[in-house]
């Protein structure tokens, strides 16, 4: 797909939010409304995605925090293996 302007339709705009991607679902709508301010449909159709995208928005941040403790877990249990595996190789052999 083309981010040429040219290509900016209602229709593109919708499969856009039908699919997921708000963002550029609203700057297409946002686009439109240049154009053409008008239009009613488009201004109702740039406040519904805008409602979406704010609702979106916490849910990446939740996601990237849960992220960000995976990782953090991760690491701990890793720097514990390697103490562990450092001290391993402490150890005298017992024959």
């Amino acid at each position: 797909m083309t981010n040429s302007p040219g290509f900016y339709t209602k229709t593109m705009a919708k499969v856009y939010a039908d699919q997921g991607y708000f963002a550029k679902a609203a700057e297409i709508y946002r686009h439109l409304l240049k154009q053409d301010p008008e239009r009613q449909d488009i201004v109702e159709a740039l406040a519904e995605i805008e409602i979406k995208l704010s609702e979106k928005a916490p849910d990446k941040l939740v996601l990237l925090f849960g992220e960000w403790i995976d990782l953090a877990v991760k690491y701990n249990s890793l720097q514990k293996l390697k103490k562990i595996k450092g001290a391993s190789h402490k150890v005298p052999k017992v024959s």
